[in-house]
Protein backbone atom coordinates (compact mmCIF):
# COMPACT_ATOMS: atom_id res chain seq x y z
CA UNK A 1 0.00 0.00 0.00
CA UNK A 2 1.59 3.25 -1.03
CA UNK A 3 1.61 6.33 1.05
CA UNK A 4 -0.38 9.09 -0.48
CA UNK A 5 0.43 12.71 -0.05
CA UNK A 6 -2.29 15.45 -0.98
CA UNK A 7 -3.26 18.61 0.16
CA UNK A 8 -7.28 19.53 0.23
CA UNK A 9 -6.93 23.18 2.03
CA UNK A 10 -9.48 25.73 0.63
CA UNK A 11 -7.98 28.87 1.80
CA UNK A 12 -4.21 29.38 2.54
CA UNK A 13 -3.71 31.23 6.18
CA UNK A 14 -1.73 34.50 4.57
CA UNK A 15 -1.30 35.34 7.71
CA UNK A 16 -0.06 32.48 9.06
CA UNK A 17 2.32 31.85 6.85
CA UNK A 18 4.29 35.58 6.44
CA UNK A 19 4.47 34.52 10.07
CA UNK A 20 6.23 30.85 9.71
CA UNK A 21 8.43 33.05 6.86
CA UNK A 22 9.16 35.63 9.47
CA UNK A 23 10.18 33.34 12.10
CA UNK A 24 12.25 31.29 9.69
CA UNK A 25 14.16 34.84 8.47
CA UNK A 26 14.46 35.84 12.19
CA UNK A 27 15.82 32.65 13.06
CA UNK A 28 17.94 31.86 10.01
CA UNK A 29 21.58 31.86 11.74
CA UNK A 30 20.76 29.55 14.56
CA UNK A 31 18.81 27.20 12.52
CA UNK A 32 21.69 26.77 10.23
CA UNK A 33 24.84 26.72 12.97
CA UNK A 34 22.57 24.47 14.96
CA UNK A 35 22.12 22.06 11.99
CA UNK A 36 26.00 22.18 10.96
CA UNK A 37 26.40 20.95 14.32
CA UNK A 38 23.12 18.00 13.99
CA UNK A 39 25.00 16.95 10.63
CA UNK A 40 28.46 16.85 12.08
CA UNK A 41 27.12 15.10 15.30
CA UNK A 42 24.39 12.77 13.74
CA UNK A 43 27.57 10.73 12.77
CA UNK A 44 28.20 8.00 15.20
CA UNK A 45 31.93 8.64 15.71
CA UNK A 46 31.60 12.14 15.93
CA UNK A 47 29.37 11.87 18.70
CA UNK A 48 31.40 9.62 20.54
CA UNK A 49 34.14 11.63 19.93
CA UNK A 50 32.21 15.13 21.55
CA UNK A 51 30.68 12.92 24.25
CA UNK A 52 33.92 11.50 25.39
CA UNK A 53 35.35 15.39 24.90
CA UNK A 54 32.56 16.63 27.28
CA UNK A 55 33.28 13.82 30.04
CA UNK A 56 36.99 13.97 29.65
CA UNK A 57 38.01 17.55 28.97
CA UNK A 58 40.56 17.00 26.46
CA UNK A 59 41.93 14.18 24.77
CA UNK A 60 44.38 14.07 21.83
CA UNK A 61 43.70 11.73 18.28
CA UNK A 62 46.20 9.19 19.56
CA UNK A 63 44.06 8.54 22.47
CA UNK A 64 40.51 8.36 20.60
CA UNK A 65 42.09 6.22 18.10
CA UNK A 66 43.09 3.76 20.94
CA UNK A 67 39.39 4.17 22.67
CA UNK A 68 37.85 3.34 19.18
CA UNK A 69 39.64 1.35 18.23
CA UNK A 70 40.86 3.47 14.69
CA UNK A 71 43.62 4.99 12.73
CA UNK A 72 44.52 8.47 13.84
CA UNK A 73 43.92 9.41 10.08
CA UNK A 74 40.90 8.37 10.23
CA UNK A 75 40.11 10.06 13.93
CA UNK A 76 42.04 13.00 12.50
CA UNK A 77 39.94 13.11 9.85
CA UNK A 78 36.46 13.20 11.93
CA UNK A 79 38.30 16.26 14.18
CA UNK A 80 38.95 18.28 11.40
CA UNK A 81 35.59 18.88 10.15
CA UNK A 82 34.65 19.49 13.70
CA UNK A 83 37.08 22.05 14.35
CA UNK A 84 36.14 23.36 11.14
CA UNK A 85 32.54 24.29 12.35
CA UNK A 86 34.04 25.45 15.72
CA UNK A 87 32.57 22.91 17.80
CA UNK A 88 36.24 21.82 19.14
CA UNK A 89 39.38 24.17 20.04
CA UNK A 90 43.34 22.32 20.11
CA UNK A 91 46.42 23.41 21.98
CA UNK A 92 50.02 22.04 21.09
CA UNK A 93 52.02 20.57 24.25
CA UNK A 94 55.75 19.67 22.23
CA UNK A 95 54.90 17.09 19.50
CA UNK A 96 51.22 16.07 20.78
CA UNK A 97 47.98 18.85 20.07
CA UNK A 98 44.81 18.12 22.90
CA UNK A 99 41.45 18.65 21.31
CA UNK A 100 38.35 19.70 23.74
CA UNK A 101 35.37 21.00 23.37
CA UNK A 102 34.45 24.53 22.52
CA UNK A 103 33.25 26.42 25.98
CA UNK A 104 29.63 26.94 25.32
CA UNK A 105 29.57 25.06 22.38
CA UNK A 106 26.24 24.43 21.84
CA UNK A 107 22.72 24.19 23.55
CA UNK A 108 21.59 21.26 21.55
CA UNK A 109 25.13 19.15 22.66
CA UNK A 110 24.53 20.05 26.02
CA UNK A 111 21.00 17.87 25.85
CA UNK A 112 22.24 15.14 23.94
CA UNK A 113 25.11 14.85 26.60
CA UNK A 114 22.41 15.01 28.99
CA UNK A 115 20.24 12.44 27.57
CA UNK A 116 23.56 9.90 26.91
CA UNK A 117 24.30 10.07 30.57
CA UNK A 118 20.53 8.97 31.79
CA UNK A 119 21.23 5.74 30.58
CA UNK A 120 24.38 5.53 32.10
CA UNK A 121 24.02 1.76 34.08
CA UNK A 122 24.12 2.16 37.66
CA UNK A 123 26.65 -0.45 38.74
Amino acid sequence: MALELSCTRAEADQKQLMRCRETLGTNSKTITEISKVLALAGNETRLKILFLLNEEGELCPCDFADILEMSVPAVSQHIRKMKDVGLIASRREGQTLYYSLVPNHNEVMDNVFTEIQKNKKVA
